[in-house]
């Protein structure tokens, strides 16, 4: 089936993607006091392993029997012009969440916010279609969702899956000597700024943003790997930041390992920076050591990503190692 044709759905989002998040540095002023310990579950029996402490990617809660259920959502503004693109990025971003702990997506719900007045309800169809055909391909059927009538489109998944309580991936498991992997490479943000900018399309980058991390997360779990989040809104060294605070380590990261997306570097030298890119390296950079990395490097590697792959602590086949973790020093972050 032909897409639907569209005017240009990023010019309807003042922000793209991802990198529409709240700047994490004012996220966690917000939220501070309001989140406890992860086993503070109000039934005992049924204790919340993973919540909002670390700003982990998805919730986690046991049952009864051996089996955990993991929760998330994630919706955003259009990265892409075309809708049904959009949808299929949105919902491989919103499953991502459910990989990234170790889980398995089992059932999900639409959000959809629509400007019906602007934009066709034939559009909203496409987007929604791009949505299941992606969650259908990770086996996690769509049972209906909520949708309200919004100025701004957004579109994401309320997801649910379920994990061993005894093989999750979390932000606090990362130990001294463990290799850093990532899955995909960056880029995506500074791309998706020049297509909104510009209309230029990024096949490369829609192909990206729209692959599954279940493999990824599947291969870290047989290895024994504990420690591991999804690479999104905060950037590669937002999201390393965390991982690398909630365990008490420091993370190194081998700058010239780390791969992109063709064009990734273009985009930046030309000025197509989206304004998430600049506020997580701000919030990252009092914490980090980074050498004689130069600005635009530095932009790169906190880039807000939208559906970006797997940061793992291990090894993973076929993903680049893009550093490792060490004792905790001066800085949480040395990038050289």
């Amino acid at each position: 089936m032909g897409h639907v044709a569209s005017p240009r759905l990023t010019q309807y989002a003042h922000g793209g993607g991802c990198a529409c998040k709240i700047p994490p540095g004012e996220l966690e002023r917000v939220l501070a006091g309001l989140t406890g310990p992860a086993g503070g579950a109000a039934d005992p029996a049924r204790p919340l392993l993973i919540g909002a402490e670390d700003g982990d990617d998805a919730a986690v809660l046991r049952l009864d029997g051996g089996t955990a259920i993991v929760s998330t959502a994630d919706f955003f503004t259009p990265v892409v012009d075309d809708a049904y693109d959009w949808g299929r990025i949105a919902a491989a971003n919103a499953l991502s969440d459910v990989y990234a702990v170790g889980g398995t997506p089992v059932m999900a719900l639409n959000l959809l916010g629509w400007p019906r007045d602007a934009l066709p309800a034939e559009l909203a169809r496409e987007v929604l279609r791009g949505g299941r055909d992606v969650a259908a391909a990770a086996g996690c059927p769509i049972a209906g969702g909520h949708s309200v009538d919004d100025p701004e489109p957004k579109y994401g998944l309320a997801v649910t899956g379920v994990a061993d309580p005894a093989r999750l991936l979390r932000l606090d498991a990362g130990r001294p000597g463990v290799p850093l992997s990532l899955t995909k490479p960056l880029g995506l943000g500074v791309l998706n700024a020049r297509h909104k900018a510009t209309g230029e399309v990024f096949p490369e980058a829609v192909e990206t943003m729209t692959a599954l991390n279940a493999e990824a997360a599947r291969q870290a779990l047989e290895r024994g790997v504990t420690a591991a989040t999804d690479v999104t809104g905060f950037g590669f060294l937002g999201h390393l930041y965390k991982l690398a605070r909630a365990s008490g380590v420091t993370a190194v990261v081998d700058a010239a390992a780390v791969p992109y997306l063709a064009g990734a570097r273009e985009a930046v030298r030309d000025g197509f920076v989206p304004g998430g890119s600049r506020r997580n390296l701000a919030w990252v950079a009092p914490h980090a050591d980074f050498g004689r990395i130069g600005e635009q490097e530095r932009l790169l590697l906190a880039d807000a990503q939208t559906s970006g792959g797997l940061l793992v602590a291990g090894e993973v086949p076929g993903a680049p190692v893009v550093g490792e973790l060490t004792g905790r020093g001066r800085h949480t972050l040395i990038v050289r």
